[in-house]
């Protein structure tokens, strides 16, 4: 690739809701700059930028991709994100690498679930936004029917600066609205044709632009000054006031075409150029000043030292790992020594590359702005800054949602384990949005995800690059057992078997622990009917007892037990006899005093709109949960409840379903509460049943 300038770049992010033809608009301005002799189709799953097994399979995008391409003297970084939502994780990585985000939204089914989340997130973010309205060749595509939905749900900002000719099957043309120039395409050449602006939609076009130029003009008060007292903006104001109003969020340009069919894409080039912001407009990058400890902002440019942020990573069983970065100040060559500012080592970057989908193209140098790759560094993760060691920074970090469904992991053979858990880790280093946890109580080892989806995509990249085949089931409930009433029992241990024999007798009383979920342990012996030494023996006996109750084998909590009596023998007793006996008492103890089961409570916070409140507390109180209250969150509800864990192992699924992937949700475990008594029987005969 030849040399650029940060202002001849431009990094655009192509979002929205999954479907809306993201990767396919990518495959088209590939195919339409050159830099692919052909255009890859999802159905036969040949595209650059969906390359994993999993991708083509499913014919969803499930890894970002990066797509460079150059357009006369410009070079474009396109990032194709999947709008699929259990990978909302490639979209917060990504959305840190690009200058302007464009939104895809279908011509047919206008604004999605994944368009307003789209647009809620790059708005949060201060990201500049623009909008693509795609398959306008599609039967019931609407261009001014989409246009008004946008412009009615996100307001005045969003302006048309393309036009549509024709539509559904006589879609065959765009106009450039700003500098009036048409093209349509000729079926014999099978190329689009710049032409005259058809006569009915001359005044549609003046309208648009009448529009950009007001949009333009509230920008900036020179030009509404002008505008006000000449009633008219020149090419160049409208085109240098739209790129800053733009970069400041107070435009979103809205461009439209057909990618399946390749029209539109000469149009879409020729405004990504003149109209999308470069990076030299990039919001200030907020970091950490090392040598000061100061929050400090950092402008994007050539001239300072070199620094970068490394926002993917990805795990490659033959190349190992990649990691991709984006250039903040100055520029880096290959063979280059470079501080990782939060692990505090330094890192040699061998060979630099720019990434096109899965292929490396080499690179001599990267510069501010640009996004480039590097192999097998031994520190460095997602998230990390990269710099130079006269200018020690850290970049702020990613903020990614906490996972919100659980499931145990289980070999398919004998022996994987260690298989297992080193491609659990590599995958990790890939995707910040999963937690592996280790379960001790159960013996399982448990990954936590976004969706179910998200989970299952992970066990299949578990087999196709590690080898490691797991089947997935929903983890065992940590339930508790405790006791209700009060006991008083002996537990007498007397063995007699030539030479030394045993002996060790405790009288124990077993009752609720009320002050904690502790075991509590009293001593209230005299007068030595227990030896002060075997004491010791007789806490530790109980203690062992504890991972063990008596109803279904589950650990104890909430217990008190009082030694208060006992007898020994001068001769056979010892710290194993009392041990055992305290044992004995213990089993005999608890079954007297009412014994219980415990199931964890988790907290849960579920955020809706409006329409959703009546349907999300009935669910809650089908599954055994109290609402504790609610609350505004801006434009949505807030919804505060208790709700046993057991009910909440597939919420994610259950609440994407209710609210059409509206609402959220986050949980914590609260406390441990009695099971209801039929819940409690059924708990109790499964457990008989796997022992058996």
């Amino acid at each position: 690739m030849k040399e650029y300038k940060t202002k001849n770049l431009r990094n655009v992010g192509i979002i929205g809701h999954s479907g809306s033809g993201k990767t396919t608009l990518a495959e088209a301005l590939l195919y339409y700059t050159k830099t692919t002799d052909r255009m890859g189709k999802i159905e036969e799953g040949n595209t650059i930028s969906d390359f994993d097994l999993e991708e083509k399979k499913r014919k969803i995008s499930i890894s970002s991709s990066i797509l460079p391409f150059q357009w006369e003297d410009t070079k474009v970084n396109l990032i194709d994100i999947p709008g699929y939502f259990d990978f909302i994780g490639e979209s917060i990585q990504c959305m840190r690498a690009v200058d302007v985000a464009m939104i895809v939204t279908s011509g047919v089914s206008g604004i999605q679930v994944g368009t307003e989340k789209a647009w809620n997130y790059v708005k949060k973010i201060k990201l500049p936004r623009t909008f693509f309205i795609n398959k306008l060749d599609r039967e019931n595509s609407d261009f001014e029917r989409v246009l008004k939905n946008l412009k009615d749900q996100f307001g005045i900002s969003v302006v048309p600066i393309q036009y549509p000719i024709g539509s559904e099957d006589n879609f065959k043309g765009v106009i450039n609205v700003i500098s009036r120039r048409a093209r349509v395409f000729n079926n014999e050449s099978n190329e689009m044709e710049i032409s005259e602006i058809p006569e009915e939609l001359v005044g549609k076009v003046d309208e648009c632009k009448k529009m950009i130029m007001e949009a333009v003009a509230e920008t900036d008060e020179v030009l509404l000054d002008k505008y006000f007292s000449e009633g008219l903006l020149s090419d160049e104001e409208i085109y240098k006031g739209l790129i800053k109003g733009c970069a400041d969020g107070e435009i979103s340009p809205v461009m439209c075409g057909s990618a399946l069919k390749n029209m539109g894409m000469s149009t879409l080039l020729e405004d990504i150029v003149e109209c999308f912001p470069s990076p030299e407009y990039a919001i200030p990058q907020k970091a950490k000043d090392i040598n000061s400890d100061k929050e400090i902002y950092i402008k994007l440019n050539e001239n300072d030292p070199f620094s970068a942020m490394v926002f993917k990573t990805v795990a490659d069983p033959f190349v190992g790992k990649l990691s991709l970065f984006r250039v903040i100040t100055g520029k880096i060559k290959q063979d280059t020594t470079v501080w990782n500012s939060n692990k505090e080592r330094s890192e040699k970057l061998g060979s630099l590359y720019f990434m096109r989908g899965k292929s490396q193209v080499l690179a001599k140098e990267i510069i501010a702005g640009d996004i480039g790759a590097v192999s097998k560094l031994q520190f460095t993760n997602t998230g990390d800054t990269l710099c130079n060691q006269s200018f020690k920074i850290i970049y702020d970090k990613f903020n990614f949602p906490k996972p919100v469904i659980s499931m145990a992991v289980l070999p398919k053979a004998k022996g994987d384990e260690e298989k297992i858990s080193s491609g659990l880790t590599k995958l990790l280093e890939e995707d910040p949005t999963f937690t592996i946890k280790r379960d001790t109580e159960n013996a399982e080892t448990i990954v936590s995800g976004v969706g179910e989806t998200h989970l299952e995509i992970i066990i299949s990249k578990l087999k196709n690059k590690f080898g490691a085949e797991v089947i997935l089931r929903e983890p065992k409930i940590a339930y508790r057992e405790t006791i209700k009433g009060k006991s008083d029992v002996q537990g007498k241990h007397k063995k007699q078997s030539g030479g030394h024999g045993q002996y060790g007798d405790v009288k124990i009383r077993f009752e609720a622990n009320k002050d904690d979920e502790d075991f509590k342990f009293v001593d209230q012996v005299v007068g030595g009917s227990v030896p002060r030494n075997f004491i010791p023996a007789v806490e530790k006996g109980l203690r062992e007892c504890l991972n063990k109750g008596v109803l279904a084998g589950y650990p104890v909590i909430k217990l008190q037990a009082t030694l208060y009596d006992g007898s020994y023998h001068p001769v056979d007793s010892s710290e194993m006899a009392f041990k055992i006996a305290s044992s004995m008492a213990y089993k005999k103890g608890l079954e007297k005093a009412n014994p219980i089961l415990l199931e964890p409570i988790v907290s849960v916070e579920v955020i809706v709109p409006d329409e959703y409140m009546g349907d999300i507390i009935a669910d809650l109180n089908k599954k055994r949960g109290k609402v504790l209250g609610m609350e505004s969150e801006g434009d949505l509800q807030k919804i505060i409840a208790e709700v046993p864990e057991a009910e909440m192992l597939k919420y994610a699924t259950d609440l994407r379903s209710m609210t059409q992937a509206k609402g959220d949700f986050i949980m914590k475990f609260e406390k441990y509460e009695e099971v209801p008594e039929h819940e409690s029987t059924k708990i109790v005969e499964k457990s008989k049943e796997v022992k058996e």
